[in-house]
C-alpha cells in the first residue's frame, strides 16, 4: 500500500489527478483538502452547489468529494446536475446513521460514500481506488458482448441493442463483471470485493448499485432476466447465449 504522503495521485499520462471538494464546513474541507495534497493530488474547493457547478464546469474535476447537507442546494441536486454534463466519479460524505441518505446519493449515482466522521485517510484511499476504477486499464482489453450488451472496456462504453447506456463508474464495472463470467452466482461480498476491490463495507452499496444496473439493462426491470436474484446466495448473469 502506498504511502498516503507519497506523491501518488499524479498519473505518468495525464498529471496530478483533479478533485474537487464540496463542503460548507471549512474545517472538513480544510483537512480534507490537506490530506489529498499531500496525497498528490490537485485540490480545488467550493463551499456551496451553485460554487461546485460553476467551478466544475469551468474545470471538469477527474471526482468530486460531495458533502450531502449543502446550504441551498443539497448534495444530491449537485450530483444529479453534475452528471447531465456527462460522467464524473462522486464520493458522497454522508452523517453517520442516516442510512436512507446514504441510499438516495447511490441511487443518483454516487459512486461511493463515507460516513461522517471519519479519518481522511480512509477517505485518501476511497478516492484512489475510485480513480483507479475510473482509469482504462495499462493492457488492452477484450470488448465483451452478450445479450444485446455490449462493452468496452478500453473505451469504458457500453451498449444495449447498438444504443450507449449511461452507466456511472460502479455501474459499468458490475456489467463487465457480469459479462465476464455469465452462469456463475455471486454473493453481495463477492461482488464487493471483486467490483469495488473492498474486502468489507455497507452490502446495501452493492443492492443499489444492481437495481440501478437493472433499470438499465433489463427490458422489464420488475421481472430481470439477466441478472437474476439467487435466494440465499446473491446475483447471477444468465445472458441465455455465449458471451464473445
Amino acid at each position: 500500500m502506498h504511502s498516503l504522503y507519497e506523491p501518488h495521485g499524479t498519473e505518468a499520462a495525464g498529471g496530478a489527478a483533479r478533485i474537487l471538494v464540496v463542503d460548507d464546513d471549512p474545517t472538513v474541507a480544510e483537512v480534507v483538502t490537506g490530506y489529498l495534497h499531500r496525497a498528490g493530488f490537485d485540490v480545488d474547493r467550493a463551499d456551496d452547489g451553485p460554487t461546485a457547478l460553476t467551478r466544475a464546469a469551468a474545470h471538469r474535476p477527474d471526482l468530486v468529494v460531495l458533502d450531502l447537507m449543502l446550504p441551498g442546494m443539497d448534495g444530491l441536486e449537485v450530483c444529479r446536475r453534475m452528471r447531465d454534463d456527462g460522467p464524473v466519479p462522486v464520493i458522497m460524505l454522508t452523517a453517520r446513521g442516516d442510512e436512507d441518505d446514504r441510499i438516495l446519493g447511490l441511487e443518483v449515482g454516487a459512486d461511493d460514500y463515507v460516513t461522517k466522521p471519519f479519518s481522511p485517510r480512509e477517505l485518501v484511499l476511497r478516492v484512489e481506488s475510485v480513480l483507479r476504477r475510473s482509469r482504462p486499464a495499462g493492457t488492452a482489453q477484450h470488448r465483451l458482448a452478450a445479450a444485446g450488451l455490449t462493452v468496452d472496456p478500453d473505451a469504458r462504453r457500453a451498449t444495449k441493442n447498438g444504443t450507449e447506456l449511461a452507466l456511472t463508474l460502479r455501474e459499468f464495472d458490475l456489467l463487465a463483471f457480469f459479462l465476464r463470467h455469465p452462469g456463475r452466482a455471486y454473493s453481495r461480498e463477492d461482488l464487493m470485493r471483486e467490483v469495488w476491490g473492498w474486502d468489507f463495507g455497507d452490502l446495501s452499496t452493492v443492492t443499489v448499485h444492481v437495481r440501478r444496473l437493472r433499470g438499465k439493462v433489463e427490458d422489464d426491470p420488475a421481472r430481470p432476466r439477466l441478472i437474476e436474484t439467487v435466494w440465499g446466495v446473491g446475483y447471477r448473469f444468465e445472458p441465455g447465449e455465449a458471451v464473445s
